[in-house]
């Protein structure tokens, strides 16, 4: 029996068939195989998501061989086009690749999360995003998207004014299709509307950060959390913030900030391929096994670690090429799994923020502890229907936890998910996320209705249907 698992090994599955595709044909031949078969298809990236949505039982397909980056310039694309920094990516090229590959062409992502491991199909299919309230998530980088649909169907899909000019393009396999609402849907499509073989890119001219991180406390920062305040000065700007408070009955916060600088022309040695962060690992002083330890049997005692452990991240200053500055490194591979939470950033998203840190004091009362400060992140808004930004500038929340084997951890952020909910709260799509149901989706995504039609059309079959699928509706 075939076995897939995810990054923590929370969602496991068992495939009739792990497929690796090497090209486009390649995607044509399994989607057509598994339609004549009766059976379905679904693509994972590296695993890193800890909702089932990339679980099949039918063809599950590993990208790792769709993967290189070249500059566009044998595409037939407009003058207008033809001007701007774009790159064509295959859809399994691991974002550390991408941005190595970037920087050998003096080029860089406008931004990006903390992890590079994850696909490029990955990130844009889940709306990962960065933070800055001035750069929306990864989908909006996208232009044009070549993928494969129901029926073998191969689409160079693109909004109506696309960078392809129609009258110059010819393909043998893939037909252009320049349909602004399908494009829309299909940019965060959650791995149910087609697999994606390449997207076009918009990226920038290469740049370099340095990054700040200062400690203060979740009620010194609270007020200036606006798009008038701080998150309005154009920068990367996020809180790492402790559940719990000192006797001040103040909570300790981790401020980073990230701005543009010159290049630094003489760096540490130890700093040109690592980030310096205080990893949570080895801020703990302890390794992964004996973090379960503690996180299963003595979660009161780790929680008395956070102030420290903020207190250790703190740094003057750290200057390196921007793809370096926003990987966070190491610490993604600690054993942990997380929630995220998009509120809008209209007040809501502060009223959310007092509301768990009530909620955590109530909650440890009963024995259910938190095993990691939480984060703030803010992105701006998104054009993709089904993005957790989608039409509103975010803040994303994310509710980290220690896996220790015990289903506390769960327990207690599907208690998060519900005690928001009147915030309109959209949960991230591959994170845990227990609480979506179609018509509470429905509720959250004004653009959902759009995104259902082209679902519709795209996966008319059913070859890319899953239990998530049916989960949500689709």
């Amino acid at each position: 029996m075939l076995t897939w698992r995810n990054h923590t090994g929370n969602q496991i599955c068992h495939p009739e068939r792990i497929v690796a595709p090497g090209s486009l044909q390649d995607l044509i031949d399994i989607v057509l195989s598994a339609e004549a078969k009766n059976t379905t298809v679904r693509a994972v990236g590296t695993g890193h998501s800890w909702s089932e949505a990339a679980l099949t039982d039918g063809y599950l397909v590993e990208p790792g061989n769709l993967v290189g980056t070249r500059l566009p310039t044998d595409e037939p694309l407009k003058p207008a086009a033809q001007a701007l920094p774009l790159v064509r990516v295959l859809g399994g090229t691991p974002i550390r690749s991408l941005n190595f590959d970037l920087d050998g062409m003096d080029l860089a992502l406008t931004n990006m999360g903390g992890y590079d491991a994850q696909t490029i199909a990955g990130v844009v299919s889940t709306s990962t995003h960065g933070s800055g309230l001035s750069f929306p998530p990864f989908p909006d980088m996208v232009r044009s998207l070549d993928l494969v649909i129901s029926g073998g169907a191969a689409l160079r899909l693109e909004p109506a004014d696309g960078p392809t000019d129609p009258d110059a393009f010819e393909h043998d396999k893939l037909t252009l299709l320049q349909d602004t609402e399908k494009f829309r849907a299909a940019i965060c499509g959650i791995g149910t509307l087609g697999l994606i073989h390449s997207l076009l890119l918009e990226v920038r001219e290469k740049f370099w950060l340095n990054e700040v991180r200062t400690l203060s406390t979740w009620e010194a920062e609270r007020d200036a959390l606006s798009a008038d305040g701080v998150l309005g000065q154009g920068d990367h700007y996020e809180l790492f913030v402790n559940p719990y408070p000192q006797s001040d009955e103040r909570h300790r916060a981790l401020v980073t900030r990230r701005r543009e600088c010159p290049e630094p022309h003489e760096l540490p040695e130890d700093k040109l391929e690592r980030h310096p962060l205080t990893e949570l690992e080895s801020s703990l002083l302890i390794t992964g096994t004996v973090l379960r330890f503690l996180a299963r049997h003595l979660p009161k005692l780790m929680t008395k670690r956070f102030d420290a452990v903020l207190a250790e991240m703190c740094d003057d200053g750290y200057a390196n090429l921007s793809y370096r500055v926003f990987n966070i490194g190491e610490a993604n591979k600690l054993p942990a799994y997380s929630m995220e939470l998009g509120v809008a950033v209209d007040g809501r998203h502060v009223t959310a923020v007092d509301r768990i840190l009530e909620i955590a004091q109530t909650q440890a009362t009963k024995g259910l502890y938190h095993s990691s400060p939480f984060s703030l992140r803010f992105v701006a808004p998104s054009q993709a229907c089904a993005s957790m930004m989608c039409d509103q500038p975010t803040m994303m929340i994310e509710l980290i936890m220690v896996a220790d084997g015990s289903n506390k951890g769960f327990e207690l952020l599907k208690g998060y998910e519900a005690d928001l909910k009147d915030l309109d709260i959209r949960p991230h799509w591959g994170q845990y996320n227990p609480g979506l149901t179609p018509a509470r989706i429905a509720e959250l995504y004004p653009q959902w209705w759009k995104w259902l039609a082209v679902e519709a059309e795209f996966n008319e079959s059913g070859v890319f249907n899953s239990a998530f699928t049916a989960r949500i509706g689709a």
